[in-house]
């Protein structure tokens, strides 16, 4: 058994979900995170931050296995269940891969946390007001530099390596749906490729019941 430890509302551990629909993997998700979860959870993520992971039994030595952030669970679960391969093998398919989590990370959710978090998480789940004026200035002046950069290295293929679903699209992928959860979406008529590709990734299984949940959730 796989537990992941967390919520689908944070784009990491969403990331994590849709890595294991694609590659066939289930995992028991237990809510942790933002104030939640107990020692299980602390064990596999000392500092408390979304996703934890456990693989029960998986350990070296027959124990579990628990490690935490997404990037770190993915790659053991990659070098784990190597087929179907979602990080290519050849090293510039790699590398390119790589940098497209990093950039969905980092970058990218980096300005859409600015938005997300002063606009829906401080002040719905906190209870406190969110800096909007930041929020404002993230999506003015951050957002359409990144969405430049996407509409210029969007193949037509619709997949960002090797023309087939990678690591590459889940990672860059799944921000969107927080940003979709604050009504920011991308404009087709300035970012027609970027548009649909977000909406092409979101829209398969892996990723559909994930955000259509959340939805459902944030609508109460």
């Amino acid at each position: 058994m796989m537990i992941l430890y967390g919520n689908s509302i944070s784009p990491y551990v969403r990331k994590v979900l849709a890595y294991g629909a694609e590659k066939g993997l289930e995992f028991d998700l237990r809510m942790a995170g933002m104030g939640v979860g107990d020692a299980d959870f602390v064990e596999a993520s000392p500092f408390r931050k979304m996703p934890g992971f456990r693989d029960v039994g998986g350990g070296e030595d027959g124990g579990d296995f628990t490690i935490c952030d997404s990037t770190a669970i993915i790659a053991y679960l990659e070098a784990k269940y190597p087929e179907p391969n979602l990080i290519p093998k050849s090293p510039a398919a790699h590398a390119r891969t790589i940098w497209y989590e990093e950039f969905g990370d980092t970058i990218l959710m980096g300005t859409g946390r600015k938005m997300f978090f002063n606009r829906l998480v401080s002040p719905r789940f906190l209870k406190i007001p969110g800096n909007l004026e930041e929020a404002d200035l993230a999506e003015r002046d951050e957002l359409p530099p990144i969405l430049d950069y996407l509409e210029s290295v969007i193949p037509d293929s619709g997949f960002l390596v090797e023309d087939r679903l990678t690591l590459a699209d889940l990672a860059v992928a799944s921000p969107f749906a927080n940003l979709g959860h604050i009504n920011v979406t991308v404009d087709p008529a300035t970012y027609p490729r970027t548009a649909a590709y977000v909406d092409a990734i979101l829209a398969r299984p892996s990723f559909a019941h994930i955000v259509a949940g959340e939805r459902a959730f944030l609508a109460r």
